[in-house]
């Protein structure tokens, strides 16, 4: 295998500007947001491997190719976890959610042909890493996966990882996202009726808390999977679950780009 070598990526503005249109009428497309991140992100992931390689923790997951992935998928072994344990919070994540772990896999495929370098070879770990804590760092931050909590947490990952696909799916959705406001501009509200914190709010306190919080990409998740969330949280500088009202895509008229009037409100569950 060839050793290391810089990879040019090219940015590819039209790729990314047909797939925003289509994740604009479509919110819940996952491979839309993948092909998005990969037309943008440019040489990002090697500036994120140098990043991970100043880290004894990433240089550990990097030298030994760690794949979090089949514990994820165990979901014996998830649920024998103890109480109040992170494995066991993101288990009732996946179950709240109804997806899997295997999920976002299917989603990120793209059938493209991987050089033979130790680089791209890293760099495509990376990508696996990335995608498979997914559901993980929704669990850590507390954001359901609702459209308001996918926005937070796309704005705390680019506070990580300065990518800049993530980054113009989170303008994007801050200044045209069809789940900004209620219907009739209606603000958004608890069940209970008191009014509920703005989306742009929500989604930029994602991004606040993802520049304090730890560096994600280098956590070894493999040995904190039965460690309490309450410890993992604290640990990680990751502030408490924030309080917001989720919104699901089935709630908007893609048309108006309003909430629609008659749809039951949800709780958000407690983390």
């Amino acid at each position: 295998m060839q050793q290391p070598a810089e990879i040019n990526n090219p940015i590819r503005l039209g790729d990314a500007a047909r797939a925003m249109r289509g994740l604009l009428k479509d919110p819940d497309n996952t491979r839309l947001v993948f092909e998005i991140i990969e037309a943008l992100s440019g040489n990002n992931g090697q500036r994120m491997l140098r990043r991970l390689r100043r880290k004894p923790s990433g240089r550990r997951l990097l030298d030994t190719r760690s794949d979090v992935l089949p514990l994820l998928r165990d979901q014996a072994y998830l649920a024998a976890l103890p109480e109040g344990s992170l494995g066991r919070a993101y288990l009732a994540f996946l179950e709240r959610e109804g997806i899997t772990a295997a999920g976002l896999v299917e989603a990120s495929e793209t059938g493209r042909e991987i050089p033979d370098t130790e680089l791209a070879q890293e760099l495509l770990w990376l990508h696996h890493r990335l995608r498979d804590t997914h559901d993980l760092w929704h669990t850590v931050t507390g954001y359901s996966g609702d459209l308001i909590g996918e926005g937070a947490l796309l704005a705390f990952s680019f506070a990580q990882t300065r990518n800049p696909g993530v980054g113009f799916i989170v303008a994007s959705g801050l200044l045209a996202g069809p789940w900004m406001r209620g219907a009739k501009q209606e603000p958004l509200r608890y069940p209970d009726g008191s009014r509920a914190p703005h989306p742009r709010v929500v989604i930029l306190r994602g991004l606040l808390r993802g520049l304090r919080a730890s560096f994600f990409p280098a956590v070894p998740w493999e040995e904190l999977l039965a460690r309490p969330l309450i410890e993992v949280r604290r640990e990680l500088g990751v502030s408490d679950p924030p309080s917001y009202q989720p919104v699901r895509s089935h709630e908007i008229d893609l048309v108006t780009k309003t909430r629609r009037e008659t749809t039951q409100v949800e709780a958000q569950p407690a983390h």
